[in-house]
């Protein structure tokens, strides 16, 4: 479990290729340093399991289902990407509840500049998650937690702030760049429990 709050940016150094999945090993800064093997990282907003770690360096592998849902097989030796650790229960929660399970890639469609220094984004919505996104709630962008400002059935807006821009991937965003999208797990449990009440009350 994550919480969409940014750790830190890593580094792609090399990227070993299999038959159906991949391997990154991936530069991550000096404060990293008490990962364990098994420990759970996400990368660009997916969960994903550390299988080896040196003092500067995580390994981790991305299967086939992981590929075909997320950004990741883009992924070139030297891109940055964002990383989030796992929380703990002493983990001040500044974001939202994020599973690190990826439900579609959507694409950024515009940039504008918003005031002095904010980014409006606009970003493509896949027809199936469009349910899910409302006006000023989460959704989770390459494992940012960030606040919808608008929503239409085909796209949604974003802004990011100054200091996102800093810490995170968002300053080498640019128009057709694909991007993670993971809506907030609250609004799927509702639609199951309401879809299970509907049909115990018709039957």
């Amino acid at each position: 479990m994550f919480s969409g709050i940014v750790s830190a940016i890593g580094t792609i150094q090399h990227i070993l290729t299999h038959l159906d999945s991949i391997d990154f090993i991936i530069c991550v800064p000096g404060t990293f340093t008490d990962l364990t093997i098994g420990e759970s990282i996400a990368v660009n907003g997916v969960c994903l399991t550390v299988t080896h770690f040196s003092s500067n360096c995580i390994h981790v592998t991305a299967v086939p289902e992981t590929l075909r849902l997320t950004n990741l097989g883009g992924l070139k030796e030297n891109s940055i990407v964002n990383l989030e650790r796992s929380i703990t229960l002493n983990t001040r929660l500044g974001g939202h509840y994020v599973q690190g399970h990826v439900d579609a890639v959507g694409e950024i469609l515009a940039i504008e500049t918003e005031g002095e220094a904010a980014l409006l984004v606009k970003i493509s919505l896949p027809e199936t998650l469009a349910k899910y996104v409302v006006r000023k709630g989460f959704i989770t962008l390459d494992g940012m937690s960030i606040t919808v400002i608008d929503v239409t059935p085909n796209y949604f807006t974003v802004t990011f702030v100054p200091h996102t821009q800093q810490v995170t991937i968002v300053k080498q965003y640019h128009i057709g760049q694909p991007i993670n999208l993971e809506v907030d797990i609250v609004s799927k449990y509702l639609e199951k429990l309401m879809a299970n009440s509907i049909s115990t009350i018709k039957n």
